[in-house]
């Protein structure tokens, strides 16, 4: 064990500095009026009551939760489908598995460039196609629904990491409980209903609650590109909204606050899945 211990004191060292120390600074200064220049000074509960009467805490706390209502199940769907339909062996099978993966490992802000030339109403490839089939050409970025539509789009492209973990429960699975299904004459759709996600559900229970943190926290950078919280405030997620309060108005005390509150949520919201892994007894010994 003591061998253990130096080659987890990295690790350890990491998380303290890059976890543990800032979440307890920000603890403190959520209690502050600090301005990121000055002493901070402690004003107890101020900045919490001050999110009562903000309006603009109000917008980008319903534009948060609208864009994980829609962009949590959507990116589910889209990794548990992948996931499913590459399992099994094919012809070229690596290279399609290669290609779902591949945009998770591309950059942020690469990815929200690109899609700023593809949602561009004039000459981006996505209004391009529309016209070509005929269909209406929306200014994609330039109103409410579009611009919260173009980014759910975008956030369903980098969906490789849940991709390879139910890509690897599925072909987990007995196999001979599929032969027996099939010998029985069950349809595809069958064993997928009462079969494949039955025994996948808690495991799609933990990717649920893994992309609520994705969603609520590391939407920063496609919002700021895109839309920089536009139009409307429509798109004015959290983080945006604590970034412009704690860099842009000098309100590092009311930005940390924000923080908090924003760990709070996202704990709330992760919680529910655990608890129904627990209700429904896959998490006991």
């Amino acid at each position: 064990m003591r061998g253990a211990g130096w080659y987890t004191a990295p690790f350890a060292l990491g998380v303290a500095l890059l976890l543990v120390i800032p979440a307890l600074t920000t603890f403190y200064y959520g209690f502050t009026d600090h301005t990121g220049l000055g002493d901070p000074r402690f004003n107890g509960v101020a900045n919490f009551r001050r999110m009562g009467s903000d309006p603009f805490f109000h917008a980008s706390l319903r534009a948060s939760l609208i864009f994980a209502a829609i962009a949590v199940p959507l990116r589910l769907f889209v990794a548990t489908g992948m996931g499913l339909l590459l399992a099994a062996p094919r012809r070229l099978g690596r290279w399609y598995r290669a290609a779902v993966y591949v945009p998770t490992v591309v950059p942020d802000i690469v990815l929200a460039l690109t899609f700023l030339w593809v949602f561009n109403p004039l000459y981006g490839p996505m209004n391009g196609m529309l016209g070509a089939l005929g269909l209406p050409t929306p200014a994609w970025l330039g109103t409410t629904w579009g611009a919260r539509g173009a980014i759910v789009i975008m956030m369903l492209f980098p969906v490789g990491e849940a991709f390879l973990v139910v890509l690897a429960a599925r072909r987990s699975l007995d196999p001979s409980v599929y032969a027996a299904a099939a010998v029985d004459g069950a349809s595809p759709w069958q064993t997928l209903r009462y079969i494949t996600l039955p025994q996948l559900a808690p495991l799609l229970l933990l990717l649920a609650a893994r992309d609520v943190i994705l969603t609520l926290q590391v939407n920063f950078v496609p919002a700021y590109v895109l839309t920089d919280g536009g139009p409307g405030n429509a798109t004015l997620f959290l983080p945006i909204y604590i970034f412009d309060q704690a860099f842009e108005f000098l309100g590092f005390g009311y930005g940390a606050a924000l923080t908090l509150v924003l760990m709070v949520i996202t704990m709330g919201f992760i919680a529910l899945p655990l608890l129904v892994i627990r209700r429904w007894g896959f998490l006991r010994r």
